[in-house]
């Protein structure tokens, strides 16, 4: 089915972004597998080409298009080549962390940062996980205490976090702690802590099951004395400006899974007409007839519905309920997807060498980051009253 979401000029952007991908970064992805990072001239490649920052206005040397279609075509493009995992650096740079400094940032604030930003100079990351924690954000031990001496006014931020995307990468990072630890929801506020910043330690480059070329850190402050000026929005408004912008990164991955789960499936399509068995092409068979069938069907119904969510969202109507069931609906279908997809390669699919073992081991962290499924769920059955 034809879709109704691009026009001419996303679909001349995603030409464009194919190249990029193909010239940049897709002879690479072996060796930063290996490595467990994406070099950071990656970032500056696909700033210079107008990949990053594409909604900062121009004055800030980004785009100036306010367009989530834009991301969404980047976030296909990444997840649908053979680039996957690798991209979600700059996935997470554009479709998460922007939002936040564009939204809440003075101009000041936006002068000092949005340039680099825009360049791929200052790669960003939003640090809300702690160790323990879990989906309970009101419960975070990261504090931020304000105070004021000769050196200026500032807060004097201590405590943890982990699982941290872009975390070894990471020049600015969005750090949510307790300005008022008396307080739950109320006492939480947003600080920007920068690369260089004395106490700011990074901790491990996480060895993780998949998605090995996506630098995933623990990051650590010990009396970090961060700049009044490094507020960003409201002081004690952190949990509502995190609520906020959660809409955009629960789309931003159920477009990733979504596309994930074309991939997977395309790529088993071509192994089940080459592969045979029994004399006949293993595509032949019934059972692989069939699983085909259902999992193209399903991926075009999640890819109307995601199309849809990307259209509500530009028009600033997608609620926070129908991006849950973006997410999860989505990731689940991309679980499933890759799963059947690897047992329609029989031993092959359960080697390294073959991309679907690759897709495999990198699905599985999506039904978790960005809101497990059970508090998806739980999001969407109190927008039912529940």
């Amino acid at each position: 089915m034809r879709r109704q979401v691009y026009d001419s000029d996303h679909e001349a952007f995603r030409r464009s972004v194919r190249v990029f991908l193909a010239r940049e970064m897709a002879p690479h992805i072996e060796r930063w597998e290996r490595d467990q990072l994406v070099p950071r001239e990656v970032f500056t490649a696909a700033g210079k080409l107008g990949f990053l920052g594409m909604a900062v206005p121009e004055e800030y040397g980004g785009g100036g298009v306010d367009d989530f279609r834009f991301n969404a075509v980047i976030d296909e493009e990444l997840f649908r080549s053979v680039v996957g995992s690798a991209g979600l650096g700059i996935s997470l740079h554009n479709d998460v962390c922007l939002p936040y400094f564009l939204d809440l940032a003075t101009a000041e604030q936006k002068q000092r940062w949005l340039p680099g930003i825009a360049s791929g100079e200052l790669i960003t990351a939003i640090a809300m996980t702690e160790p323990g924690m879990g989906s309970d954000l009101a419960s975070m031990a990261t504090t931020a205490i304000r105070s004021a001496d000769s050196s200026g006014d500032h807060y004097v931020v201590n405590g943890s976090k982990t699982f941290i995307t872009n975390g070894i990468n990471a020049d600015l990072v969005i750090t949510a702690a307790k300005t008022d630890p008396n307080q739950r929801h109320k006492g939480m506020s947003l600080l920007v802590i920068e690369r260089g910043m004395p106490g700011f330690e990074r901790g491990r480059n996480l060895v993780k099951l998949g998605q090995h070329a996506q630098d995933t850190a623990e990051l650590f402050f010990r009396d970090v004395r961060v700049p009044v000026a490094n507020l960003l929005g409201q002081e004690g408004a952190g949990f509502t400006h995190l609520v906020d912008r959660l809409p955009q990164e629960r789309l931003s991955i159920a477009v990733i899974a979504v596309a994930a789960a074309g991939a997977a499936c395309d790529m088993t399509l071509d192994y089940v007409k080459q592969r045979t068995a029994f004399g006949r092409p293993v595509g032949s068979f019934q059972n692989s007839k069939f699983r085909l069938a259902e999992m193209a069907t399903e991926i075009d119904i999640a890819q109307c519905y995601v199309d849809a969510c990307v259209l509500a969202l530009n028009d600033r109507e997608l609620s926070v309920a129908d991006a849950a069931k973006a997410k999860w609906w989505c990731t689940e279908l991309q679980g499933r997807v890759v799963d059947t997809c690897l047992q329609l390669h029989g031993g092959y699919g359960y080697m390294a060498e073959y991309p679907i073992s690759k897709a495999f081991a990198d699905a599985r962290i999506t039904r978790i980051y960005g809101g497990t499924t059970e508090i998806m769920k739980e999001v969407v059955g109190r927008s039912l009253g529940l």
